[in-house]
């Protein structure tokens, strides 16, 4: 059997072309190597056969950019709205955030700082009637809890969803009456309640009006942000409106940690330097002896056992815990607080926790967005935000939407 496959003969099999070959060759995603006798570049067949069949069950072409120029003035109310990964993400996008409800004091503070011209809500989302924005608003989006419903029959109404955070969420979205709702969740928000808790979600939308596209799972890493993060998206589309909403196209470079810290493709300069916690003298001692890209299973057996405790015993990888994240790997998802034991996110060289600016690269907020409130506060605030990217490349499908929306029908 043919070993190996030219670059030509490669092409020819996958119904790529030879550009497209080079540069996941150049990405690593497809590697050239020298072929044994004649010292040509040539491509093992069992890896294009592999990556064919990869391709078979998902064949995205590489898009340009998802980059769409709104042809009108979009207007964006934000639940939920944290410390502004999303709301950013869609300024960039070309879309007018006219106000942001968020209960966390620091968190509006951050956005008040950066943005003095946007309007923040301070305090609960119940306290509030957005009714005069009826009719005046082009989306709402928000990023709501994950809470369980009380059911009170076979179909759940918007009744009987009061009390969580969703509830509002519709609720806002009934009196505002927008052309599209986004919703961004947990991915563990498909199995929560055995599926129970989204299909009750899907259920009251249709209630207020609203069809539901097919959800999708965002993978961060997919839309030029350098983190294994994913965001589950609820779209609801208004029922009068008969335009399908398309999903921005995942691309298929992935930026890694190196992209996040360091000058290059992403940012025009170096991480700046800031404030960030450190580990206790003990946890130090035992991450120096883990490798770049490395993590617990990488220690001598007795400190293995002396650092899980418990946990050694127990099945499953926990590949987070006492993890040194690569350069040229992803980070893994962030979380609230980087220190905090089971979810060691280590710099690739020095033995800390990443900074606050380098989370907020992580996340890929711009450098100028400065964060309020204490350290702990700060990193909390970046903890829990849409990736800016992320946020941006949704803006742009919602752009597109409301192009077609407008070019349509104009509203009543």
């Amino acid at each position: 059997m043919k070993e190996y496959l030219s670059l030509a003969e490669a092409s020819e099999l996958i119904g790529k072309s030879k550009e497209t070959l080079r540069r996941w060759d150049r990405e690593g995603k497809l590697n050239a190597v020298r072929e044994p006798i004649s010292n040509y570049r040539v491509y093992r067949k069992t890896e294009v056969q592999t990556l064919f069949s990869d391709f078979l069950e998902e064949d995205i072409e590489e898009p340009i950019s998802n980059f769409v120029e709104a042809e009108n003035e979009y207007k964006v109310l934000e639940l939920f709205a944290g410390a502004g990964g999303l709301a950013v993400g869609m300024e960039k996008a070309g879309l007018k955030c006219v106000a942001l409800n968020e209960i966390d004091k620091w968190a509006c503070e951050t956005l008040r700082k950066n943005r003095p011209n946007w309007k923040v809500l301070e305090g609960d989302v119940k306290s509030f009637d957005f009714s005069e924005y009826y009719n005046k608003i082009d989306i709402v989006t928000g990023g709501f809890p994950c809470q369980a419903f009380s059911y009170a029959g076979k179909k759940l109404g918007l009744a009987d969803a009061r009390g969580t955070l969703f509830y509002e969420f519709a609720r806002v979205v009934k009196e505002v009456n927008p052309a599209i709702c986004i919703g961004e969740n947990v991915r563990g928000l498909v199995s929560h309640e055995n599926g129970k808790t989204l299909k009750g979600m899907i259920s009251i939308l249709d209630e207020i009006g609203y069809n539901v596209a097919p959800v999708q799972i965002l993978k961060a890493i997919n839309y030029k942000v350098p983190q294994k993060r994913e965001r589950l998206i609820v779209v609801g589309i208004r029922k009068d409106i008969d335009i399908k909403y398309e999903y921005p196209k995942p691309y298929k470079k992935i930026y890694n940690l190196k992209d996040a810290l360091k000058k290059g493709e992403l940012f025009d300069n170096n991480v700046p330097k800031s404030e960030g916690v450190k580990y206790p003298k003990s946890k130090v001692e035992v991450l120096d002896l883990v490798p770049p890209k490395g993590y617990w299973r990488d220690l001598p057996i007795d400190i293995q056992k002396q650092f899980m405790g418990g946990s050694f015993y127990l099945g499953g990888g926990k590949t987070g815990m006492a993890r040194r994240i690569g350069w040229d790997e992803p980070c893994l998802t962030l979380t609230c607080s980087p220190a905090q034991k089971q979810t060691e996110r280590c710099h690739p060289e020095e033995t800390r926790p990443f900074t606050i600016r380098e989370y907020a690269r992580i996340q890929t907020f711009p450098d100028d967005w400065k964060f309020e409130g204490s350290v702990a506060q700060q990193y909390k605030q970046i903890g829990n935000a849409v990736p800016v990217n992320l946020g941006k490349e949704v803006g742009y499908s919602i752009v597109n939407f409301l192009n077609k929306y407008y070019s349509l029908s104009k509203p009543k």
